[in-house]
């Protein structure tokens, strides 16, 4: 499984030289190549776990979301390859039940009643842009976009929660096997030199 997804990473996840080359990003290539944006650190893991989810929950539009979370890991001191990857938590399979679960949450809150079962027959219908345009722009729009902000700001929080404890559970592990080590390296000496008197 570790392989898989190790291999699954190297394939998607964006290079420096794919962004270096990326037209969108011309303009601040240099500040999104600077080393420290892509250095997997204590910070900035979890910041770029975070603004991930964040846009590319939000945004919802291929391609554009690794632009955004690349864009925003600048001013957050995010790491930009860990931000890109996250966004791939939208794909299509998992989109029509986020935009499910936003009209139903937005619906909620707002207490409006938008139309849930047109948005999946949208979907089964393979609409084109015209009907999801008028879709859009009926009482669905403000209970879809509300729903998709709580969303995905609640799914960056639980993120960037989890990738700190993630992170300190490991180190905490490196640590303790470190001690183990050097712990079983001393004994290994006090043993000797007792051998050798």
């Amino acid at each position: 499984m570790t392989n898989r997804l190790t291999r699954w990473w190297h394939e998607n996840a964006p290079t420096r030289e794919s962004l270096e080359h990326n037209r969108f990003l011309a303009p601040v290539a240099h500040r999104v190549l600077e080393p420290s944006l892509w250095r997997f650190t204590r910070r900035s893991v979890p910041r770029g776990v975070a603004l991930g989810l964040f846009v590319g929950i939000f945004l919802l539009i291929p391609g554009l979301q690794i632009v955004g979370a690349a864009l925003l890991a600048l001013p957050f001191r995010a790491n930009i390859p860990v931000a890109a990857a996250m966004t791939f938590l939208s794909n299509p399979a998992t989109t029509p039940f986020i935009l499910w679960a936003s009209v139903y949450v937005g619906n909620i809150t707002l207490g409006r009643s938008a139309d849930l079962s047109g948005l999946m027959a949208l979907f089964h219908e393979g609409a084109g842009i015209g009907r999801w345009c008028a879709w859009l722009f009926s009482e669905a729009a403000p209970a879809l976009l509300f729903g998709l902000l709580i969303i995905s700001a609640a799914c960056a929080a639980v993120g960037y929660f989890l990738s700190i404890w993630f992170w300190r559970a490991r180190m905490g592990r490196k640590w303790h096997a470190r001690k183990l080590r050097i712990g079983k390296h001393a004994e290994t000496g006090a043993i000797e030199k007792r051998a050798a008197v």
